[in-house]
């Protein structure tokens, strides 16, 4: 997946590390050091209440200051290349495609998140966390929260998932698919029914992928603000592969076994690698808010 190397990447809802407000409840969060302790990933709790050192307050703010630089600097063509710039890059280009398929599709105007990069700890409305949570959504204050360390590290290196950026933008959206489920009044199913293949957690994890699915689909060819032409000029059969070997590698499934232990579905809160594949293939074949809803779906 590569961006038009002369896209204007020029303001956006991003910016580096910054305290929350009110407290709620995180949704999507749960890698790093939890994959030891078989918490699966993108677990959709309070990081506060896993049971770890997640740090807290807002950040080194030299670091912070770094990253606000570097978006300010990003271009289309840093997008393909640099991760944080890429992070930028995804969530304008899923503002544009979101802003129009969410009012032709329900009737709703779409709401843009704010996302928040970040390195080492952060401070948000869901309670503070460290990068050992991994990107998460905090819908008490609407905002994305991503720390580049993770794409590297965890996804790639401990999870096997593809180092292809188009992995980055694959959990970019997938967060998004949070918010919509926010916007929509679904994310509150996850919460109700935590545990198990066919769950309500698992159910709304599987609807963010199928959601993330409809921004790949509409991706190139959705035109950019300001522009005739669409932020995303290419997505080749091998992005697809990278993000499909992505979604594999976060499966409860996979990650049990990684871990050395036992797959035991009664424990799942995202799903198998197999569900996980399959609802983020519909998205992308399918594009229609319709087509993903997996809590009348049979799991």
């Amino acid at each position: 997946m590569t961006f038009r190397k002369d896209a204007d990447l020029s303001g956006g809802s991003v910016s580096g590390g910054r305290g929350g407000g009110r407290r709620g409840m995180a949704v999507g969060g749960g890698v790093g050091g939890i994959v030891v302790v078989l918490v699966a990933l993108f677990l959709g709790v309070d990081p506060g209440q896993l049971g770890l050192d997640t740090g807290g307050g807002q950040g080194d703010p030299q670091s912070q200051s770094r990253i606000d630089q570097r978006l300010d600097e990003c271009t289309g063509e840093m997008a393909n290349t640099d991760t944080i710039c890429r992070i930028k890059a995804t969530t304008i280009s899923l503002e544009d495609v979101w802003g129009q398929q969410l009012p032709q599709q329900t009737g709703m105007a779409w709401e843009q998140p704010h996302t928040t990069i970040f390195e080492g700890s952060v401070s948000t409305a869901c309670g503070a966390a460290s990068s050992d949570v991994g990107p998460f959504y905090c819908p008490a204050d609407q905002d994305v929260y991503m720390d580049p360390s993770f794409f590297d590290q965890v996804l790639a290196g401990q999870l096997g998932g593809s180092d292809d950026l188009v992995a980055t933008s694959y959990v970019v959206a997938h967060e998004f698919g949070h918010h919509l489920q926010n916007m929509l009044g679904d994310l509150r199913r996850s919460q109700q029914d935590p545990q198990g293949p066919s769950s309500g957690a698992v159910r709304a994890e599987l609807q963010a992928d199928c959601y993330a699915g409809i921004w790949f689909h509409y991706a190139t060819s959705t035109p950019a603000r300001g522009s005739q032409e669409p932020l995303v000029e290419s997505l080749t059969e091998q992005h697809i592969d990278a993000i499909i070997q992505t979604a594999e590698a976060i499966g409860d499934d996979h990650i049990q076994k990684t871990s050395g232990s036992r797959v035991d579905p009664s424990s799942w809160t995202h799903g198998s690698s197999q569900m996980r594949r399959q609802w983020l293939v519909t998205g992308y074949e399918q594009g229609t808010v319709e087509a993903c809803d997996t809590f009348r779906a049979q799991l």
